[in-house]
């Protein structure tokens, strides 16, 4: 297959470091607005006949509309911050090609009480487009990395073959990682995290729907396997709240991260000074956003890398009645150590586990093992076939259960 990847940051070289080794990629263009780095992504993966590169305005959905006509990809892939997610994915539905993107359109909060009830939900927009879509006969794949991605994949696999009845669904995520040399450095997009960490966080029950808390409402501690030991983990904006009651049965969705106090107390600083605002305002005559001013401040996460050690764990804990009638509580999870991402790709291991995801999606689309139209999740397909191309490519999945 022929993919059109927008965004040559660390997921978007991350993703195509893996495609390399996939014989399902016949051709992978990147693109990006920055035509220093994604000619040096390029470059290095030495196969100009499989690997070319591109200069594209992520924001400019006519920008996107010119390139993917000239291309003329299978699929786009989006890899750009989600604040790009609407030109791209319009420009996907334009030009009548299969879209995938890790991150779904940002939500607004409620205007009056954005700490009881949701605004605009995180990908409301893109979900709405659900029947243009279909009626297109086109298949928009959304929320495809890690989380929102492989965490949906595990919720969708523990209700339709572990449980027979699912109370709760908590995506769970932490990590043992250690940055060298910096006293703060976040291992994903800063611009991200601010905006998942510092929004109402969005509970989904099945008696009252959706409603959101407080930042980091609801501490709890994890215990996190194979060493990475008890973590605090508190509600965060994310995703998989949104998509995994549109396809799983269950009653109740909740994300939490394993942040940290001190990781929590700079966000909460950015927020009290006003630094977490995307809006620009004048310095010394230049129009700057500071969340723009903050991310530029910080290290680029792409090139932690060989700075960082330790894991990342993503998974998802499900609590309900098994197929055998008894209580159950199991976690479905997936660690990464950044010494072998580092070895083996030259990618730091969290972008390396979210670009994991959509070379599994788009393999299984392309043979058809996953196949649908309209705006679909991950939950919306079936997972054995994912979790078994997981073991496949050597990142298998694993689980553990959890006293009742």
């Amino acid at each position: 297959m022929k993919v059109l990847v927008v965004g040559a940051g660390g997921v978007g070289a991350a993703f195509a470091a893996i495609a390399q080794r996939r014989t399902a990629f016949e051709r992978v263009v990147l693109a990006d607005v920055a035509t220093e780095r994604v000619h040096s992504v390029v470059a290095g993966l030495g196969e100009p006949a499989r690997f070319a590169a591109e200069r594209v305005d992520a924001s400019d959905a006519a920008d996107v509309l010119s390139l993917i006509r000239r291309v003329q990809p299978d699929a786009v892939l989006n890899a750009c911050d989600p604040r790009f997610n609407v030109p791209i994915f319009t420009a996907a539905l334009e030009a009548r090609v299969t879209y995938l993107d890790m991150a779904m359109t940002l939500s607004r909060p409620h205007p009056q009480r954005p700490y009881e009830l949701p605004g605009t939900m995180l990908g409301e927009i893109q979900l709405a487009q659900h029947e243009a879509w279909q009626q297109a006969g086109l298949l928009a794949l959304v929320g495809i990395g890690v989380e929102p991605g492989m965490s949906d994949v595990f919720a969708a696999h523990a209700a339709s073959e572990l449980f027979s009845s699912v109370e709760e669904i908590g995506v769970r995520d932490g990590a043992d990682l250690v940055i060298e040399g910096y006293d703060f450095a976040p291992t994903f997009s800063i611009w991200t995290t601010i905006e998942e960490c510092l929004n109402p966080p969005l509970v989904w029950e099945r008696e009252r729907g959706f409603y959101t808390t407080e930042p980091f409402s609801e501490p709890e501690t994890f215990d996190f396997p194979e060493g990475i030991g008890p973590l605090d983990c508190v509600n965060v904006e994310h995703e998989e709240v949104v998509l995994i009651p549109k396809w799983v049965d269950c009653a109740r969705v909740t994300f939490k991260y394993g942040l940290g106090e001190e990781f929590i107390d700079v966000l909460r600083t950015l927020r009290k000074l006003g630094l977490d605002a995307t809006d620009p305002i004048d310095v010394r005559g230049a129009k700057v956003a500071p969340r723009d001013l903050v991310a530029a401040a910080l290290p680029n996460p792409a090139t932690l890398g060989e700075r960082m050690t330790g894991r990342t764990c993503a998974g998802t804990w499900v609590r309900g009645t098994g197929t055998d009638g008894q209580p159950r509580s199991t976690y479905l999870y997936h660690i990464v150590d950044n010494e072998d991402t580092m070895r083996e790709y030259g990618s730091q291991a969290v972008v390396w586990q979210t670009a994991l995801n959509p070379v599994v999606a788009l393999e299984l689309l392309d043979e058809g093992s996953w196949s649908g139209t309209g705006v679909l999740g991950p939950e919306a397909f079936p997972p054995i076939p994912f979790l078994e191309r997981l073991a496949e490519i050597g990142a298998p999945h694993a689980s553990v259960e959890l006293p009742v």
